[in-house]
C-alpha cells in the first residue's frame, strides 16, 4: 500500500489549464487566428474546440448568422467575438477582422474557414514559414489544397485553374492554388490596402494588391476534407461573374499602369545597359525562349485583332512563359506607319489562300455589294493569320540561329 502511494505522489498531475501546442510560437509572431463563420452551426463548435488546442488567440466574426451560431459562440468565453446584425458577406468579415486584430497588437493572422474543410496541424506550415522569412520583407501564405487529389469537386477545380491564370498575368507570380480560405496575411500592409470588394472575390483582390506592393505571396501545402454535405456559401454564377469582372479590371489596371510602372522604375534603378541585359534579351534564358518571345509578338501584332494586340501578347507571354517585355515590344510592329502595308499583305495572302489570284490593285469596283464586303473581310482575316503564322516561323528560325551563335561566342570567350 505504502508503495502505490509514494507512486502517485510521484506522478504528474495532469494539467486541465495546460497551454496550447503552438502559443508560444502564436505570442512570439504576434500572430492570430481569424475565422469568419456564417450559418456553419454543424462545424463551428469543433473547429474552435481544435483550434483551441493549438492557441488561443483566436477571433471570430460572426457574419450576420441566423442559425444557432450566435449561442455556440456563448460557449467560448475566451474567445474574441464579433458580430454583425445583418451579413454582409465574407469580405466584409475578413475586413473587419483584419483590423481588430491589428488592433489587439497582432501583426499577422491565419485565416481558418469554419466548414471543417481545414485541419489545424497544418498551422505548423504557416509558422514555420513565418518563423523563417527575412526581416527585409513580408510574405502572404496561401494554401495549397492540391486540387488534383481524389474529393476535390470539379467545379472548385475549373475555377481554381482560371483564377491562377490570370493571376499570373496581371502579377506575373505563378501559384497553384489561388482561392483557398486558409492563409496567413500581414495585417499592416492589408490594412493599408484599399479593398473594395465584400464578399469572396476579396481573397482575389487581396493577394493580387498585395503581389502589386511586391508582398511575396506563396502557396504552402496544406490538406482538406471536404464533407459530402457539407455547408457552402459560395454561389457559382453570381461569385464566378464577380470574380471575372474583377480580373478583367485587374488586367486593365495591370497593362496600362502597374507592369509601365515597374518597368519604368527597374529601369531606373539598373540603367540602360543592364537593364537591357537582364530585362529585355534576358542572356540566361536559352535561345529558343528568346526567339519564341519575338515570334509571338509579331505573330499577335499581324492578327486582326486591333486594340487588343497589348493584352492578346501579355496573356499569351504568361501562358506560354515567355519574355512579356520582349513580345510587347515586337508586337508593335503594327504601327500606324506599317498598318496599311499590314493589312495589303494580309489581304493580298489571303487572296491565294482563296483561290482568287494576286492582283496589285484594289479597286473601288471590287467591293461593290455587302456580300463583295463580306468576302474581302473574310479573305483579310484568313491571310492576316497565314501572313502572322509565316512571318512568325520565319523570324524564330532567324532569332534562334542569332541567339544560338551569340550564347556560343559567350561560352568561348575567355
Amino acid at each position: 500500500m505504502l508503495y502505490f502511494l509514494i507512486l502517485l505522489l510521484q506522478l504528474k498531475p495532469f494539467n486541465l489549464n495546460q497551454e496550447p501546442i503552438h502559443q508560444s510560437r502564436f505570442e512570439a509572431l504576434n500572430c492570430c487566428i481569424l475565422i469568419p463563420t456564417y450559418n456553419n452551426e454543424k462545424s463551428l463548435a469543433s473547429v474552435l474546440q481544435d483550434l483551441l488546442l493549438y492557441t488561443s488567440n483566436l477571433l471570430v466574426v460572426n457574419d450576420g448568422s441566423t442559425d444557432a451560431t450566435e449561442e455556440i459562440l456563448k460557449e467560448f468565453s475566451e474567445i474574441n467575438v464579433h458580430h454583425f446584425e445583418e451579413n454582409r458577406g465574407k469580405g466584409e468579415a475578413l475586413k473587419h477582422g483584419f483590423k481588430i486584430a491589428e488592433e489587439f497588437g497582432y501583426e499577422y493572422a491565419i485565416t481558418i474557414d469554419s466548414d471543417g474543410q481545414h485541419y489545424p496541424d497544418d498551422l505548423e506550415v504557416f509558422l514555420s514559414h513565418l518563423e523563417e522569412k527575412s526581416p527585409d520583407s513580408e510574405i502572404l501564405l496561401v494554401g495549397d489544397r492540391n486540387m488534383g487529389q481524389d474529393g476535390i469537386p470539379g467545379k472548385s477545380t475549373t475555377g481554381n485553374k482560371f483564377s491562377n491564370f490570370w493571376f499570373l498575368v496581371v502579377t506575373g507570380t505563378q501559384l497553384t492554388d489561388t482561392q483557398s480560405g486558409y492563409r496567413l496575411y500581414p495585417l499592416k500592409v492589408i490594412n493599408q490596402i484599399k479593398l473594395y470588394t465584400s464578399k469572396f472575390e476579396l481573397e482575389i483582390e487581396i493577394i493580387v494588391k498585395a503581389a502589386w506592393r511586391k508582398v511575396k505571396v506563396r502557396n504552402v501545402p496544406i490538406k482538406v476534407f471536404y464533407e459530402e454535405n457539407r455547408v457552402t456559401h459560395f454561389r457559382p454564377f453570381w461569385d464566378i461573374t464577380r470574380i471575372t469582372l474583377l480580373y478583367i479590371w485587374f488586367v486593365l489596371v495591370s497593362f496600362f499602369y502597374i507592369h509601365p510602372r515597374d518597368t519604368y522604375q527597374d529601369f531606373r534603378k539598373k540603367g540602360f545597359k543592364r537593364f537591357w541585359k537582364e530585362n529585355i534579351i534576358k542572356s540566361q534564358e536559352p535561345a529558343h525562349k528568346k526567339a519564341a518571345a519575338i515570334a509571338l509578338g509579331v505573330f499577335v501584332g499581324i492578327l486582326p485583332f486591333w486594340g487588343l494586340h497589348t493584352l492578346l501578347v501579355f496573356s499569351l507571354a504568361a501562358m506560354f512563359k515567355l519574355n512579356k517585355v520582349v513580345a510587347f515590344l515586337f508586337s508593335n510592329i503594327s504601327i500606324p506607319p506599317l498598318i496599311p502595308f499590314i493589312i495589303y499583305a494580309s489581304y493580298q495572302a489571303g487572296s491565294l489562300l482563296t483561290g482568287r489570284g494576286f492582283a496589285w490593285e484594289l479597286r473601288p469596283e471590287d467591293f461593290d455589294s455587302t456580300a463583295d464586303i463580306f468576302l474581302g473581310l473574310w479573305q483579310y482575316i484568313i491571310g492576316s493569320f497565314a501572313l502572322a503564322g509565316i512571318a512568325a516561323v520565319l523570324l524564330w528560325i532567324v532569332f534562334y540561329f542569332l541567339f544560338s551563335v551569340r550564347n556560343q561566342k559567350q561560352v568561348v570567350k575567355p
